[in-house]
């Protein structure tokens, strides 16, 4: 059977939450981000305002010269992470294959689902019905064969469209488009196909993988001929959410000076960090805990006002925690924790008021 994947993407996510909650909004240029005046920058925009040339990642100063009549607004986080949950249920209900990309965002296998439907628009439509029935929100899909056409189509009749791409069309569909729609095509990746005079995906269906190979080495020169191709074996992976992560460790004979105490925690630091970077996370809470001789558990925490999943900085918050415990008594056990974990692809999106409000690079 052919799988049916559909990726799933809402349309202007947090512009469109504020604009729902905010009839005085709704129609009219909104931008969530850093104030006018201020050298923060755009998290999203509506599509009212991107009529306008303004987009995400714009410093808020270039934004408001660009659209002076657009409201801007302070991020809701909290607001945006509930509406999400909404939506992931709605998926979680087709189909237990679900892959979140971000909060606003997913991959679906509906190859079987609980529409008991081999049709793939019409599980689609479904889905965005849903989604505007129970959130008052729209959202645009992509149905295909493969994860990677899937994304792409899902863009294409934004907002609030729907795009299918048939397996016998696959080819036809990638053909025209440039080459930096591909996935994993970066501006490096484009100026050295620009310079072999690759331009367009047919462009890439139109050589031998020998030549790719050649440019880019054996596996990432096949890779871009079997996407130009539409040939994407990925499957869909559900992620468990992670409630925290930790390590620790018991002594074999108690330990009474601190210091050597800090030193059996550090291993621990490092499988922890290690742990976030496999499954791509990010956390918002640091716990050290100990145990002492008498089995009394104490633990310190610190929450930060931004997610984070930077070594140094969880490093430094470990020992400034360890040290706020002032251990005076033996110790039999040491163990770390990271909790509220949110993906990497969502910290990078997720910009708190603070980070908002910093200075940009672009003037």
């Amino acid at each position: 059977m052919e799988r049916l994947i559909i990726h799933v993407d809402m349309d202007a996510f947090y512009a469109s939450v504020e604009q729902r909650d905010r009839p005085d909004l709704r129609d009219k240029p909104v931008i969530v981000g850093g104030a006018p005046h201020s050298r923060g920058v755009v998290a999203t925009c509506s599509y009212e305002a991107r009529k306008y040339g303004v987009h995400s990642a714009m410093s808020s100063r270039r934004a408001f010269a660009l659209c002076p009549q657009a409201t801007f607004v302070k991020p809701r986080f909290h607001v945006y992470r509930h509406v999400s949950q909404q939506v992931m249920a709605i998926f979680k209900s087709i189909t237990p294959l679900v892959e979140p990309l971000s909060l606003d965002e997913a991959y679906l296998d509906v190859t079987e689902n609980t529409l008991m439907s081999t049709s793939g628009p019409y599980i689609a439509r479904y889905i965005l019905g849903e989604i505007k029935r129970r959130t008052g929100l729209t959202a645009s899909a992509g149905v295909a064969p493969s994860k990677f056409v899937a994304k792409i189509a899902s863009g294409f009749n934004k907002p609030n469209g729907l795009t299918v791409v048939e397996a016998d069309a696959v080819e036809a569909f990638l053909a025209p488009l440039p080459i930096t729609t591909m996935h994993g095509v970066g501006k490096v990746t484009a100026q050295t196909l620009f310079k072999h005079d690759y331009h367009t995906i047919a462009d890439l269906q139109g050589t031998r993988p020998e030549q790719l190979k050649a440019i880019f080495g054996h596996d990432r020169g096949n890779q871009l001929y079997e996407l130009a191709h539409g040939r994407d074996s990925r499957p869909v992976v559900p992620t468990r959410e992670r409630k925290s992560i930790g390590s620790e460790t018991t002594f074999a004979f108690d330990l009474d000076d601190p210091e050597e105490v800090y030193e059996r925690v550090i291993p621990e630091i490092e499988d922890v960090l290690l742990q976030l970077d496999r499954r791509e996370l990010s956390c918002q809470t640091v716990t050290i805990k100990i145990k002492t001789s008498e089995f009394q558990a104490r633990s310190h925490q610190i929450k930060l006002n931004h997610p984070t999943h930077d070594h140094d900085e969880i490093k430094r918050l470990a020992r400034r925690l360890f040290d706020e415990m002032a251990i005076t008594e033996p110790v039999r056990l040491i163990g770390m924790t990271v909790s509220e974990l949110i993906p990497r692809t969502e910290t990078a999106r997720q910009l708190t008021f603070e980070e908002l409000t910093k200075p940009s690079l672009e003037e």
